[in-house]
C-alpha cells in the first residue's frame, strides 16, 4: 500500500480525459486514488473549465488544449499528465507559473515507431505501394524490376534516441549495415557506425530515417539540398516531426526519380479530427507511403503510456517526485511515511532569499528539519521538507507567509 497522505485520498479528484488506457485507472486504484472520472473523449474550453474546476490532476492526450486561461481557472489543479509523447497541447509558461507539474510519457512507444520504420523500409524496397495499387486495379505487375533485399544495403539513422537506436538494433539483425548521426554523441548498439556530419550520412545511405526532435534546429533540415545529395535511387522515411521535411522538395525529387521512395507519418499540418480532410504534396505519388500519424498507434504503446503517466502521477501525489516534470523541478524522492516526519512541499519563484526565509521561518518557529531537498530552475524552486510531526502545520503556516511562494502543502 502507498503512503497515506494528509489529504484523504478520495477526495483527491482525477479527471482522465480522450479514452486514455483503462490500465491508467488500474495503477491509479491499486495506490487508493479513488475519485476518478474518465471520459472517452476531449472536451470544450467551456466544459473543459467546469469539470477542471474541483480537479488536482487531469490526463490528456493531445486533442485537449491545456490554455492559460484553463489552468488560472484550476485553483486546486497540482499536475497535468500527458498520456502521449509531446506536451505541445499545455501551455508550459502558465503551468510553470502556477506550479502545475506537467508530465509526459515520451519513451513507451519506441519500439511501435521502430517496427513501423523497419516495415516500410521492406514496403518501399520491396515496391509495395505500387504494386498494390495495381493490383487493385487488376493489373499484375510481377516483375523483380527495382526490388531489393534490405540485407546489405546501408540505412543511414538521423537521431540516435531512444527510437533511432532501437531503431538500429531491429535493421542490423534483419543485415542492414547501420550508420548515425547526432549532434550528441552517442555510444553505438551493436556494430553500427557513428558518422562526423549529417552531409556525410546522406550521401552514403540507401535509406535515411529521421528522428529528431522539434526545435529550430530541426526546423526543415532536410531541403531541396539535402535531398539532391541523396544518392539515386534511396529512399526517405519521416516519423519525427512534420517541419523536418521540406514536402514540396521532396515531391519534386520523387516525380523525377532520384528518389525512388517515401514513407512519411507526420506533417506540418494536421487533421484535428477526423471530419477534417487532409491535404498533402506528397499525395497521388504511388511510391509513396502516406499514414496519419500512427507511428507509435499500437495497443501496446498506449497500454505502456496509461502505466508510465499513470506511475508519474502516483509518485507526485505520494512522494511529491517530480522526475519527468516540464515545469516543477526534478527531484526524486523517497516516501518517510512511518516515522517521526511529516512531508511538505512548497513552490516558489526563484528569486534571491527565498531559501534563506524558507530557512530562518522554521528556525524562528524551532522547526526541526530532519530532510531538505532542493532543486531550481530558471523561474521556479522546488523546496522539500521533512519535519518533526508535531511541529508540520506550524511549519505550513509560515512557509506559506514567505515571500513569493506560488503554493505549500503538507503531503503526509
Amino acid at each position: 500500500m502507498s503512503a497515506p497522505t494528509s489529504f484523504p485520498k478520495e477526495k483527491i479528484k482525477i479527471l482522465l480525459l480522450e479514452g486514455v488506457h483503462k490500465d491508467s485507472i488500474k495503477v491509479l486504484e491499486a495506490a487508493d486514488y479513488s475519485n476518478i472520472e474518465w471520459l472517452p473523449h476531449a472536451l470544450s474550453e467551456e466544459d473543459l473549465l467546469e469539470k477542471i474546476n474541483d480537479a488536482h490532476f487531469v490526463g490528456i492526450r493531445s486533442k485537449t488544449q491545456m490554455t492559460r486561461k484553463i489552468i488560472e481557472n484550476a485553483p486546486k489543479l497540482m499536475g497535468i499528465a500527458c498520456f502521449c509523447i509531446g506536451t505541445n497541447q499545455v501551455d508550459l509558461q502558465a503551468a510553470t507559473e502556477m506550479g502545475v507539474a506537467v508530465f509526459n510519457s515520451p519513451y513507451s512507444n519506441t519500439r511501435s515507431v521502430a517496427e513501423l520504420v523497419i516495415a516500410e523500409c521492406v514496403m518501399l524496397m520491396r515496391r509495395i505501394p505500387e504494386r498494390s495499387h495495381q493490383a487493385h486495379k487488376g493489373i499484375w505487375l510481377k516483375d523483380a524490376t527495382r526490388s531489393y533485399e534490405l540485407r546489405g544495403k546501408t540505412l543511414g539513422i538521423v537521431g540516435y534516441g531512444h527510437i533511432g537506436s532501437q531503431v538500429s538494433v531491429l535493421a542490423e539483425a534483419l543485415g542492414m549495415k547501420v550508420q548515425y548521426f547526432d549532434v550528441i554523441p552517442k555510444l553505438p548498439l551493436g556494430n553500427a557506425d557513428a558518422v562526423d556530419s549529417l552531409d556525410q550520412l546522406i550521401k552514403t545511405s540507401d535509406v535515411l530515417t529521421l528522428h529528431v526532435p522539434a526545435d529550430e534546429s530541426t526546423k526543415y533540415m532536410i531541403k531541396k539540398a539535402q535531398l539532391e545529395m541523396m544518392p539515386k535511387g534511396s529512399y526517405l522515411i519521416n516519423l519525427s516531426r512534420g517541419n523536418v521535411v521540406e514536402l514540396e522538395s521532396l515531391r519534386d525529387l520523387l516525380k523525377s526519380g532520384h528518389i525512388a521512395g517515401a514513407a512519411v507519418d507526420v506533417f506540418p499540418l494536421e487533421p484535428k479530427s477526423k471530419d477534417e480532410k487532409f491535404s498533402s504534396p506528397l499525395q497521388d505519388l504511388r511510391n509513396v507511403i502516406l499514414t496519419p500519424h500512427i507511428g507509435g498507434s499500437t495497443q501496446e504503446a498506449q497500454q505502456n503510456i496509461a502505466k508510465d503517466a499513470a506511475f508519474k502521477i502516483v509518485s507526485y501525489l505520494d512522494k511529491g517526485t517530480t522526475v519527468g516534470s516540464h515545469t516543477v523541478p526534478e527531484l526524486s524522492l523517497t516516501s518517510n511515511a512511518g516515522n517521526a516526519t511529516h512531508r511538505i512541499l512548497h513552490i516558489h519563484r526563484n528569486v534571491p532569499g527565498v531559501l534563506s526565509e524558507v530557512n530562518s521561518t522554521l528556525s524562528g518557529l524551532n522547526v526541526n528539519i530532519v530532510g531538505q531537498f532542493l532543486k531550481t530552475n530558471p523561474e521556479i524552486g522546488y523546496v522539500v521538507l521533512d519535519v518533526e510531526k508535531s511541529a508540520s502545520e506550524e511549519a505550513l503556516s509560515g512557509l506559506l507567509d514567505v515571500g513569493h511562494t506560488i503554493r505549500a502543502r503538507i503531503l503526509y
